[in-house]
């Protein structure tokens, strides 16, 4: 069954990957450019371009996929340790770089290759220390109430970074970490979803929490898009992958009391890895082939300018 639940992993991570990709192909014919568009190539995706992606088939082949990867991905879970399974879901990153490099017919440096390697290795080892010291329990509806107000503070904050950014890059992070953020929540809620349902609880607290979910769900949906917008979709899959399991381990210790068995020696390593990982997605999202082309068109742009006003 464990040999089931690796391959289920795998074909999860290559659906993620591929559907990233399908979404952004078609959010990119989508998007309306931004204030600083002209200058830094800044775009978002209005309301009339989500409506237009819900009639757009590969998008919604896309959406289907990324949906047919989080089941799989669920489902491996069940019948495979967390140990053993959430490490496979960080192929969807090398998976995403190789097939847009394919598309673009451009070979991935060795410095986006060594970005890739950080990242997964990051995330591999982060959930690799809390599989392996995590306990179950139960979540106060008190600590989850603020938990939800605390997540929402800081996507908010993430988007309303987005929203100033000109950069487009820093636009992409803000937005696909927002997103990852509000899918962290996501899965907390479920796991304390699944929780009150076994224990029997009152129809109105399942329902809060089913609702909650929802809202979750939307604005960590809307983010991502708007990162697809925003940049490439291997950064917005790497950035998915490091952030989603970073903050729902973090909001399942908190929370639910799964680090009750954590040691400090294990803490500092789950950090460690963390700070690894983000530095991965960092160091893509500099030496990626997009950024260095937008670097240098503005470095030709200020050529230009210093000869005119010389």
């Amino acid at each position: 069954m464990t040999a089931l639940a690796v391959v289920a992993a795998v074909v999860a991570a290559v659906c993620f990957a591929v559907g990233g990709i399908l979404q952004h192909r078609a959010v990119a014919a989508e998007v309306v450019p931004g204030p600083s568009a002209r200058s830094t190539g800044a775009a978002r995706l209005g309301a009339e371009g989500f409506a237009a992606l819900l009639r757009c088939p590969g998008w919604l082949l896309g959406l289907g996929l990324a949906g047919a990867g989080a089941t799989l991905h669920a489902l491996a879970l069940v019948v495979a340790p967390v140990s053993v399974i959430q490490p496979v879901g960080v192929l969807a990153v090398p998976i995403a770089v190789l097939l847009a490099a394919r598309a673009t017919g451009t070979r991935p440096s060795a410095a986006v290759g060594a970005a890739v390697g950080l990242a997964v290795g990051g995330v591999a080892g982060f959930v690799a220390l809390a599989a392996g010291s995590a306990v179950s329990g139960a979540a106060d509806p008190t600590m989850l109430a603020i938990a939800g107000a605390g997540v929402g503070i800081v996507v908010l904050g993430l988007a309303a970074v987005a929203a100033r950014a000109g950069s487009p890059i820093v636009r992409c992070l803000a937005c696909a970490a927002g997103g990852a953020t509000a899918f962290g929540l996501v899965s907390a809620l479920v796991r304390a979803l699944a929780e009150r349902v076994a224990a029997g609880a009152a129809v109105l607290d399942v329902a809060g929490l089913a609702g909650a979910i929802a809202v979750a769900l939307l604005a960590g949906g809307w983010l991502v898009q708007q990162a697809f917008a925003a940049g490439p979709a291997e950064l917005v899959v790497a950035t998915l992958t490091v952030v989603d399991p970073v903050v729902a381990v973090g909001l399942g210790i908190a929370l639910l009391g799964e680090g009750a068995a954590t040691g400090l020696p294990t803490a500092l390593a789950m950090a460690g890895c963390a700070v690894v990982a983000a530095v991965g997605v960092l160091a893509l999202a500099r030496h990626h082939p997009d950024a260095l082309r937008r670097r240098e068109q503005a470095r030709a742009v200020d050529h230009d300018d210093r000869l005119v006003r010389s």
